[in-house]
């Protein structure tokens, strides 16, 4: 095992001794679980060189000697696959994926394993800064002296994703795959951490949903700041994998230009439900309602209204309740999925179905449709105009949203998981 911090420096010796420079970088080729060291960058008195590994006999904290009697002293020129240690990852930002942030490598552990020296772990702990700073010893022989446990904060390598810009030309073993594995609100936090050019790059790895499911985990300066990171045509691309309420709410925080020409980009119908949804006051029914709920009319059986959300598989947020309209839209009543699951498939859902299901008007404020969701103990409510046609719903949590702080407001459709349609 040998630390990069001590290897950083060291002479390097010819077969007979002879010291030709020091030790500035480790080269590592990126692509197995566990890169292999490639080669050393050596400082000489005119250049930087590259040596193999394979020209290396022995490294370790006194010198790195040398097997061969003759080198090659060209140019030290990086290949794409590969990264060094000192230049490209020491002091660098990383996201520790099973701690879910960001932290920064103090040092770097290398370990010999089948053979070869390969990069298995980065340090970020205290201990690794004190290594560097050469007062690692004296530190821990303190610690034991007055009975102080000391805690060493290693990440495997593995368990590590580099996103420091200096790296995101790097082809890594499988880009980002870490954070791809995350759950949103913890991929939210993390790159809330970022700096705006690393985050750029980590975003530029991603697909529009990952990216759009991140940004609904946001507080609503952070979405504003990495929605306008993004090119126009990306931007308008998350937003389409937006939910309209919240794409709606993102795009009303933007200047008057982005937004226009951020609209201007989106798909037809996407563009025309997010603008209708920025023509209702903020904090009305109309204006945190979203348009993606299920409705089906009076017309069909029970086994024909599953088959029809067979159809539009909905999301999952969106089908708290199925919705019932006559031809003229207009809402006639309310399913929850147990109602439908227990029926008789041939039953008709008007027989089925909630008549005069609790609804908020359009214009009603966001203080009264708090006070409707709480008193029914409703995961939804319907939101109609005066004609009684069904616009849209507005869920528990953005109901609530100025009662609770968000911390609070992401778990409600947990809270209220066993709750029914209209009680």
């Amino acid at each position: 095992m040998i630390y990069l911090s001590r290897a950083i420096g060291r002479p390097v010796l010819d077969r007979n001794g002879e010291s030709i420079g020091a030790v500035a970088d480790l080269i590592v080729a990126i692509g197995d679980r566990y890169p292999p060291v490639t080669g050393l960058v050596v400082k000489t008195d005119k250049r930087l060189i590259f040596l193999p590994w394979a020209s290396v006999d022995r490294l370790d904290d006194s010198a790195a000697r040398l097997g061969t009697a003759t080198i090659d002293i060209g140019k030290f020129q990086q290949r794409p696959d590969e990264i060094r240690l000192k230049a490209d990852l020491l002091d660098k930002q990383i996201v520790d994926i099973d701690g879910r942030k960001v932290v920064r490598v103090n040092d770097v552990r290398l370990d010999e394993v089948e053979g070869s020296f390969r990069l298995v772990a980065v340090d970020v702990g205290a201990s690794g800064l004190l290594r560097r700073l050469g007062a690692e010893g004296p530190f821990r022989a303190l610690a034991r002296s007055i009975r102080l446990p000391v805690q060493d904060h290693y990440i495997d390598w593995e368990d590590v994703d580099p996103v420091e810009s200096t790296i995101a030309g790097v082809r890594l073993r499988v880009p980002h795959k870490g954070l791809a594995e995350l759950h949103p609100a913890d991929l939210a936090t993390i790159l809330e951490q970022l700096t705006p050019r690393d985050r750029a790059g980590v975003l530029a790895t991603m697909d529009d949903e990952m990216v759009a499911d991140a940004i609904e985990e946001m507080e609503p300066d952070a979405q504003v700041d990495v929605l306008e990171d993004l090119a126009p045509e990306r931007a308008a691309d998350v937003l389409e994998e937006m939910s309209p309420d919240d794409a709606a709410d993102l795009v009303a925080d933007l200047s008057h230009e982005s937004r226009e020409e951020i609209l201007a980009l989106m798909e037809d119908d996407e563009e025309a439900e997010v603008r209708e949804l920025l023509g209702y006051p903020e904090d009305s029914a109309g204006g945190i309602m979203t348009t993606e709920y299920v409705a089906v009319t009076d017309a069909l059986t029970t086994a024909e209204t599953i088959e029809r959300l067979r159809e539009l598989e909905p999301e999952a947020e969106t089908i708290y309740y199925v919705y019932v309209t006559d031809e003229a839209e207009h809402l006639v009543g309310v399913l929850s999925l147990r109602d439908l699951i227990v029926a008789r498939p041939e039953t008709p859902i008007r027989e089925v179905m909630r008549k005069d299901p609790v609804a908020v008007d359009i214009l009603a404020d966001q203080d009264e449709v708090a006070r409707v969701v709480a008193r029914y103990n409703l995961l939804a409510v319907p939101v109609v105009d005066t004609d009684g046609v069904l616009c849209g719903i507005v869920t528990v949590d953005d109901a609530i949203d100025t009662v609770l702080p968000t911390a609070w407001k992401k778990r409600i459709p947990r809270l209220f998981a066993r709750s029914e349609a209209g009680r």
